[in-house]
């Protein structure tokens, strides 16, 4: 089993470091699965590029010019193992803030292997802080809101994914393709299990956690009252907001419908207008 784990880095040396010595020491590395790392490095200055090559020379290091994020960085990291004279079984997305656990790797190939490798495996992941507590994994989509597939025991089908951890197979690839490059930063992955699904293709989120990732999430910049009506524009529009409007409007169109895109928009804009009502 041969795999290209795909990542993106910018600045968080540490992190990609520590998430790389991790991979590297996975159960079954080099006995059931082979591994070929491609890091897209958008241009970090804190040297993660020079320490990369220092520490782990066998990885494929694709440099950025700082604007690529994570969805752009993605997609070029993926496009230049594709075009790499190795054949693949499986593509794994990793994001470098995301430690397996020793098994992890094998546990994701093991939920591959129950659907003759025709699905997306998305990993549960939990907090290194609070056990059992998920963090990032697939979701289900019940009554028009998004639920988190809790893992028990058993994979689930899931409707979102989270790009945290993520294995594709060479034979969905082949019928679903890259992430869409449209997409800057964020809303690529949830897009490309939705996009996966219309095309026939299942995701499904492993029964078990697989890793730990810290829970990111906070009260965006561009709702919190506490800055300026001019920093919060400003952020809404930066790929960092999480929340682009026109990428989201995109996004929610071409998979839940017009009306919904433009209730979301104009609902942004009113949360961006008075964040104090919203809290």
């Amino acid at each position: 089993m041969n795999i290209a784990v795909i990542m993106a880095c910018h600045n968080r040396k540490e992190f990609t470091l520590k998430c790389l010595g991790i991979l590297f020491k996975q159960f079954g590395i080099n006995s059931i699965f082979n591994i070929d790392v491609f890091v897209l490095d958008d241009n970090s200055t804190d040297g993660t590029s020079e320490e990369i090559k220092r520490q782990f020379s066998k990885v494929n290091i694709i440099q950025g010019d700082g604007s690529l994020f994570w969805n752009r960085g993605m997609y070029v990291a993926w496009k230049s193992a594709v075009e790499s004279k190795k054949e693949f079984d499986c593509y794994l997305w990793l994001n470098d803030d995301t430690f397996l656990f020793k098994n992890g790797l094998h546990l994701m190939l093991n939920a591959a292997e129950e659907t003759q490798y025709k699905s997306i495996i998305c990993g549960s992941i939990c907090s290194p802080y609070v056990e059992k507590k998920m963090t990032y994994g697939g979701c289900s989509l019940i009554d028009k809101k998004t639920i988190p597939n809790l893992p028990n025991g058993e994979n689930c089908l899931a409707d979102i994914i989270n790009g945290n951890c993520v294995l594709v197979p060479h034979s969905v690839y082949l019928i679903v393709g890259n992430l869409d490059w449209s997409f800057i930063h964020a809303i690529g992955d949830n897009d490309y299990g939705l996009r996966a699904k219309k095309l026939g293709i299942f995701s499904y989120s492993t029964g078990n956690f697989i890793g730990t990732c810290s829970d990111n999430s906070s009260l965006p910049k561009w709702c919190n009252p506490e800055f300026s009506i001019q920093e919060r524009f400003k952020n809404l529009y930066s790929p960092l907001g999480n929340a682009e409007p026109f990428k989201f409007f995109k996004y929610q169109k071409r998979h839940f419908g017009i009306i919904k895109a433009s209730k979301n928009f104009l609902s942004t804009h009113l949360r961006l207008l008075y964040p104090n009502f919203w809290l």
